[in-house]
């Protein structure tokens, strides 16, 4: 059986290399990685593939810095003519990226049975680029491996019972990549003493969804956020270079400290050492759950209902005052951080057991 798995961004890495592993395992299995190169830079892309020991793609795309559009056009093209040659048995995508909506397209197209791993998430907010490439992927795909419940009813809600595809729910695949690499990362990392950190005396923070950077005003008041948590306790951000240039463009200045972007095993180190998160970054709202960390979601909406529900997650969008509040209530969070919610670490194995067993039948 050969698979080819598309990936291109920090988040679809971390899944891939718990995917990878499990397909390992398996001789009758012949994994193809195509990078499209949505990620392309070190400290985005290839520190991963370092350091959570993923192959090596046998296919890097190139396909980077373009609008929407563009982008997705271009790995559409490019992602056909490897599914082309290869001829796989089936096509393997993760999330909601660019690189998701490619491959699930040039896979449907050639009649090839699509994968779609953390299919059934949404956050009902379509000006998302992220919640169109989701729904897209999950209407085109053969096997849709659902993380949580929640995932499961959405696609009921939506009709996926009358449709040509087996829904499954199989847990998360990131909670299987934080709980292996979650051992080891102490003995790779060293960001907290080289940072200067205290742990658990800090805010960890990430921004970079469109929504949230592009507009200036809503960049500003998160900016200010951050800037009045930090006069409490130090706030680190480590900020993707698209996301540093638009700082350039608004009044108000950072008073944080601003790292670049950092490997799998630093952002461990960072979330197991802080005291909170504050993120518009929907991994990063799971990751910091698995860790036992409260965790602020600077968006109006998540698709991680549940962490909402057992109030690990406090939404509390870009309103400055209402930022600093919920931090307040949430910095030292003692919720009870079950990992059950997301399948207890067995996601990898029941997806690659399903495909054994499916694929060809």
């Amino acid at each position: 059986m050969k698979i080819v798995t598309i990936v291109g961004a920090r988040p679809q890495f971390i899944k891939a290399a718990a995917v990878s592993r499990e397909l390992k395992k398996h001789p009758a299995i012949e994994e193809v990685l195509v990078h499209t190169g949505q990620h392309y830079d070190q400290n985005m892309s290839q520190v991963f593939f370092d350091q959570m020991e993923i192959p090596k793609p046998s296919h890097h795309l190139e396909v980077n810095s373009m609008s929407h559009g563009a982008m997705t056009g271009a790995m559409l093209e490019k992602i056909e003519n490897v599914l082309i040659a290869e001829k796989p048995d089936g096509v393997l995508v993760f999330g909601d990226t660019n690189s998701t909506l490619a491959g699930a397209l040039a896979a449907t197209k050639l009649h090839i049975p699509l994968i779609h791993v953390e299919a059934g998430l949404r956050s009902f907010n379509n000006r998302m680029p992220e919640e169109i490439n989701r729904i897209l992927t999950d209407r085109v795909s053969s096997f849709l491996f659902c993380p949580t419940e929640t995932a499961i009813k959405n696609l009921s809600d939506e009709g996926f019972a009358n449709f040509q595809s087996r829904v499954i729910k199989c847990g998360d695949v990131m909670l299987d990549a934080a709980l292996y690499y979650g051992e080891k990362s102490s003995q790779n990392s060293s960001i907290i003493k080289d940072q200067n950190l205290e742990k658990g005396r800090f805010a960890l923070a990430t921004i970079h969804r469109a929504e949230n950077t592009d507009d200036p005003k809503i960049l500003g008041n998160l900016i200010s956020a951050l800037n009045s948590i930090n006069q409490s306790a130090p706030v680190i951000v480590p900020l993707h270079p698209r996301t540093q240039k638009l700082l350039e463009g608004i009044d108000t200045k950072p008073q944080f400290k601003i790292i670049p972007p950092v490997g799998y095993f630093d952002m461990i180190e960072l979330i197991k050492g802080c005291h909170c998160v504050l993120t518009d970054s929907g991994g990063l709202q799971k990751e910091a759950f698995f860790f036992s960390k409260g965790c602020l979601t600077l968006r109006e909406q998540t698709e991680w209902v549940e962490l909402v529900e057992v109030g690990a997650n406090l939404i509390v969008g870009t309103d400055p005052e209402k930022i600093t509040d919920g931090y307040k209530k949430m910095k030292d969070c003692q919720n009870d951080f079950d990992h059950s919610l997301y399948g207890g670490g067995q996601a990898s194995k029941n997806i690659v057991d399903c495909l054994l067993k499916e694929l060809k039948a």
